[in-house]
C-alpha cells in the first residue's frame, strides 16, 4: 500500500530524513518509533505533501505521490490525525464531520446543505468513536480525550485507505488512553494504520510492525518481540522501559 524508498529531507545541513526505506502492506499497522528528532513527524509531514522531499520516490498503491499535492494525496485516500487539534472550535462534533463528508463531493463543488446520507453518515462516524451522545456539543467544549475521538471520526468519515495516527494519546489520561486504544484497535483490518507514537504499551497493543528511526535513518524493523529483543534499540530508544 506505501512503498517508499530512499527518502530524504534536509534542513540546511540537517538530515531530518537521511534515505528511509518504508514498505507497508494493505491492511497493516504499522508503528513508527524513536527518540524526540529522529524524524518522525517529518516522514509524516514529507507523506502527506506538508513539506517537500529532498529526494527519494513515495508510492500510494500504484500511483506515485512526488508531484502531488496534499489535497490529491487526500483524494487518493490518505488521510492524517493530528497531534495538534485541528477542530472548527464553535462548530458542532456533527458540523466538524459533516464538513469533512461534504468535501468529498468533489474540488470547486458549491457547498449546499447536507444531505440526509451526509447527514446519516457523520452520525453513524460519531456513533464509532462512541460520540453519539454528543453530536450537537461544540468541539470546544468537549474534553481533550473526546476532541480526539472526534478527530478520528473526522478521518474515516473520509473513507481513507491509509490512515496515519500522529501521538493520538498524547495529553491524555491513563482512561481516555485506554478508551482511544481500544477504538483503533477495533477499527476494520482493511484500514492500513500508521502510527506514530511514544507509549510503548499502545505501540506493542497495536503494531504488526515497528520501524525504528534515529537520527533520520531507519535502524531497525520487525515484529513487536523482534524489536523487544533488539540490543540496538533498546540503546538508542527503549532503555530498560520494556525488558523483562
Amino acid at each position: 500500500m506505501i512503498d517508499i524508498r530512499g527518502l530524504r529531507r534536509d534542513f540546511g545541513g540537517i538530515k531530518a530524513l537521511d534515505g528511509v526505506d518504508l514498505r507497508i502492506a494493505a491492511g497493516e499497522r504499522r508503528a513508527v518509533i524513536g527518540p524526540n528528532g529522529a524524524g518522525k513527524t517529518t516522514l509524516f509531514n514529507v507523506l502527506t505533501g506538508e513539506l517537500g522531499a529532498t529526494g527519494g520516490s513515495m508510492t500510494l498503491g500504484p500511483t506515485k505521490l512526488d508531484r502531488l499535492t496534499t489535497w490529491q494525496r487526500a483524494r487518493l485516500g490518505l488521510a492524517r490525525m493530528y497531534q495538534r487539534n485541528e477542530l472548527f472550535g464553535p462548530l458542532s462534533a456533527l458540523e466538524n464531520v459533516l464538513l469533512a463528508i461534504v468535501s468529498l463531493r468533489g474540488a470547486y463543488r458549491p457547498f449546499a446543505s447536507p444531505t440526509a446520507v451526509e447527514g446519516a453518515a457523520a452520525g453513524a462516524a460519531l456513533a464509532q468513536v462512541g460520540l453519539s451522545g454528543r453530536t450537537s456539543t461544540p468541539a470546544q467544549a468537549l474534553s481533550h480525550g473526546e476532541r480526539r475521538q472526534l478527530e478520528l471520526a473526522i478521518a474515516l468519515a473520509r473513507q481513507p485507505r491509509v490512515l496515519l495516527l500522529d501521538e493520538p494519546t498524547a495529553g491524555m489520561s491513563p482512561a481516555e488512553t485506554e478508551r482511544i486504544t481500544a477504538l483503533i484497535a477495533a477499527l476494520d483490518r482493511s484500514l492500513t494504520l500508521l502510527i506514530v507514537e511514544h507509549d510503548m504499551d499502545v505501540v506493542f497493543r497495536l503494531a504488526d510492525r515497528i520501524t525504528v528511526l534515529h537520527e533520520g535513518r531507519a535502524i531497525a524493523d520487525g515484529t513487536p518481540d523482534e524489536i523487544r529483543g533488539d540490543r540496538q534499540v533498546h540503546d538508542v530508544y527503549l532503555g530498560k522501559a520494556v525488558e523483562a
